[in-house]
């Protein structure tokens, strides 16, 4: 019994002791697991803290009271001093923390949460810094923090707000420039569409409306009116799906009616991937028209240049020769198929130099490159060349807007030879002037002396300078005043210059000198508007007037003589003469006995020689009668064609025997005519009779009658070997002598043209003559009907 007792608390102290031990390994398990729980915790809240130490936002609570509780980097962003413990530490500062207006309205806003749990987002401001910040404004957790806490997460938006301002700015500014953009395409005087990617139209512009002729844009898309034509069997949009489906911009010219009106069009269809394609229609007819325009222009033009004298050449802006006028290509001697193969300037220059057609120069290469900077110039450049053959070439460069250059080219010898000419007739004029009789001086239409000579300068007694100052004619007249002897006549001389000026009237005068010498004083107007005035001292002239009168006398009276003479000697000729004449005769008839062969021939030279010499004196009674005027006409109707014709006949065997050809044309002058048929006929033997026999063997003589008008010309015109032109004007005067180079050159004299000239005359009509050695001799007789 003992035992059993004794066992059962040894047992239940075993037990005990065994649920102890369970107890103590649970126990310090659970320990050590509590332990390893606490240690992770700790670890976790550590890197908690971490995280919200580096976190971008800053959490801050505030109380019920208006505590609150935040890091110290918070406050430090702020740029506080301390820790701030209210809400009304974070503003009020002078520099630092938020500003009133933000701290009353996030004051205000925390107040609202913590009352209504109601969530917010504000955006503050920190005084003294660019940084903005965000706060998110919630309920805190109530088990966290009980009594109506909240929860501020502050966030620095500084760059984020800055993004999104710059975003706002570029939103804005892209849907300003769209909506430009779009008032543009719709303002647009262009044609513009947009096509979807089915190729139907989705928008149209204004002015598509008003080709079209529709009233809007929307009936266009609607109804799906196009613009353009089918062309080469394809729509319009089948020409857009062909520029998408290929994904390049297509381009083309197409005839479109716009308003009514055929013009053409260059269109476009620009894809724009998935947003279909555009499209706009640019109306080139202008550009066409004026294309046309230039063309014709510039071939006009190219006509014109080849027209003018200067040489004209035209480079493009590589340089290249694209036009040269035929006078540039005369000029330069030039092949056409050269100039074709359109070669550079610098080509172009040295085949000038080739040909000799530009300026000696020492440095050539360098010479040459300053002409091509022409083409770099913005001024046109001038300049003259002497050319080694002694051309003188004005030679203009004008560089054209394309970059290419115009040269002109005009040659300017001819003016340089009529300058230097001009020199020496200025200078030719004022010798000539300065040694003239008269004193001369040119007043121009204002008055102003312009010209004068050293005679002129000299009467009046004028000094260099004064003339050098080309005074006015009111300027001068007092100091030509006191040289005459009335001064008061000065205004006479005013007053012929003035009328002379505007009146373009000549004007005569004399002037006396105080010391007595007497001018003759002339005015002439001046094709020029000017007005000459000359001054002729006549002193001399009135001594040697009277001298002449006397010699004039004596001359009437010698020529009388002279006439008595000539008549006396005539007939003192005729008598001797006619025996002559007659004893040849009776030789020749065989009275004396036959004559040898030898002898005949001398007997007929008598005979002619008689017959000569009796002519010479019927003329010099004939002349000498004429000057008397006392040659006798009996005038009558006279056939003028059998007239002439007579004539001719009569002088046939003279001009076969002198081996001349002598022709008549009467083809216009058949009619009848008042005149003396002898004297005429003298007239126009002694014309005849001159051009056979002082034309050479084969030569030709040509008797013409025509009428001109109501007068009557015989002509007589001879191809031998003429007269000179003192001989001419000898003929053509009064009591002379004319003399004629014969078929050998020596020279004759006779008074058969002289006397052919006064019985002309005396029927009212006039004898020209017109000859020049070795060109023949004309005479024209002219009768006027009376």
């Amino acid at each position: 019994m003992t035992m059993t007792g004794t066992g059962l608390p040894i047992a239940l102290i075993g037990v005990l002791m065994a649920l102890w031990l369970v107890g103590a390994i649970v126990a310090i398990w659970i320990g050590l697991s509590l332990r390893n729980k606490s240690r992770k915790i700790l670890v976790q809240m550590s890197r908690l803290r971490r995280l919200l130490e580096a976190a971008p936002a800053f959490p801050v609570v505030v109380k019920g009271d208006g505590r609150i509780e935040a890091p110290d980097r918070f406050s430090r962003l702020l740029g506080l001093m301390t820790p701030a413990t209210t809400l009304s530490d974070l503003g009020g500062h002078e520099d630092v923390g938020l500003t009133i207006d933000d701290a009353t309205a996030l004051e205000a806003k925390v107040r609202e949460t913590q009352r209504t749990g109601k969530s917010f987002v504000l955006a503050l401001a920190i005084k003294g810094s660019e940084r903005r910040l965000t706060v998110v404004g919630n309920i805190a957790d109530v088990a966290v923090f009980p009594n109506g806490a909240a929860l501020l997460w502050f966030f620095d938006s500084t760059d984020s707000l800055r993004e999104l301002e710059k975003r706002t700015q570029e939103s804005e500014e892209a849907r300003a420039a769209f909506a430009a953009l779009a008032g543009l395409i719709e303002a647009a005087p262009l044609p513009m569409w947009h096509r979807r990617p089915d190729m139907r139209l989705h928008f149209v512009n204004h002015a598509y409306v008003n080709a079209v002729g529709a009233n809007d844009g929307l009936h266009v898309v609607e109804e799906g009116l196009e613009l353009l034509e089918p062309e080469n069997g394809k729509s319009p949009s089948d020409w857009a799906a062909e520029a998408a489906a290929a994904d390049v911009r297509r381009e083309r010219v197409v005839s479109a009616t716009l308003n009514g009106e055929r013009r053409q069009l260059r269109v476009f269809d620009i894809p724009l991937g998935q947003s279909g394609v555009a499209g706009l229609a640019i109306d080139v007819q202008d550009l066409i028209d004026a294309r046309s325009e230039v063309r014709e222009l510039s071939e006009a033009q190219r006509g014109l240049l080849n027209m003018m004298s200067a040489g004209v050449a035209q480079f493009d802006a590589r340089h290249g020769l694209s036009f040269a006028n035929l006078p540039f290509q005369s000029l330069f001697t030039f092949r056409d198929q050269w100039l074709s193969e359109k070669p550079e300037f610098a080509r172009v220059l040295d085949r000038m130099r080739e040909n000799g057609k530009v300026p000696e120069v020492r440095d050539f290469p360098a010479w040459r490159q300053e002409r091509e900077d022409w083409f770099r110039s913005s001024d046109p450049t001038e300049e003259n060349w002497l050319l080694p053959d002694g051309t003188h070439l004005r030679v203009l460069a004008q560089p054209i807007p394309d970059g290419g250059l115009l040269m002109i080219f005009e040659d300017r010898t001819e003016q340089a030879q009529l300058a230097s000419a001009r020199d020496i007739l200025l200078r030719v004029r004022t010798a000539t002037f300065d040694n003239f009789f008269e004193a001369i001086a040119v007043f121009s239409a204002d008055g102003r002396l312009s010209i004068w000579n050293r005679l002129f300068a000299e009467t009046w007694e004028l000094n260099d300078d004064l003339l050098l100052q080309h005074p006015r004619l009111d300027e001068l007249l007092p100091s030509l005043a006191r040289h005459l002897q009335k001064p008061l006549q000065i205004s006479i001389l005013d007053e012929l210059i003035r009328t002379t000026s505007s009146n373009r009237e000549r004007h005569k005068s004399k002037a006396v000198f105080a010391d007595g010498r007497m001018f003759q004083i002339a005015t002439i107007p001046l094709p020029d508007g000017n007005t000459l005035f000359t001054m002729l001292d006549m002193s001399n002239n009135l001594k040697i007037e009277q001298a002449l009168r006397d010699r004039n006398s004596a001359l009437q009276e010698a020529d009388a003589i002279k006439g008595k003479f000539l008549a006396n000697m005539s007939y003192e000729f005729r008598t001797p003469l006619t025996s002559i004449s007659g004893f040849a005769d009776l030789l020749k008839a065989g009275i004396a006995g036959d004559l040898s062969d030898q002898a005949k021939e001398y007997v007929d030279a008598i005979l002619q020689s008689a017959d000569r010499l009796s002519e010479q004196i019927n003329t010099v009674l004939d002349y000498s009668q004429i000057e008397a005027g006392a040659l006798p006409l009996a005038l009558e109707q006279t056939d003028v064609p059998k007239l002439v014709a007579q004539i001719v006949d009569g002088k046939a065997a003279m001009a076969q025997a002198a081996g001349v050809d002598l022709q008549v044309d009467l083809g216009n002058g058949a009619g009848e005519m008042a005149l003396d048929p002898k004297r005429i006929t003298q007239a126009v033997v002694q014309v005849l009779d001159n051009a056979i026999r002082y034309n050479e063997s084969g030569g030709q003589v040509l008797m013409v009658a025509r009428w001109q008008g109501d007068a009557l010309e015989l002509v007589v015109s001879d191809n031998g070997p003429g007269m000179r032109e003192t001989d001419v004007l000898r003929v053509s005067s009064d009591n002379a002598v004319p003399k004629r180079l014969d078929s050998n050159g020596s020279i004759t004299q006779g008074l058969g043209l002289p006397l052919a000239r006064q019985i002309i005359e005396s029927h009212g009509g006039t004898l020209q003559l017109h000859c020049a050695p070795g060109e023949g001799t004309t005479v024209i007789m002219v009768l006027p009907r009376p």
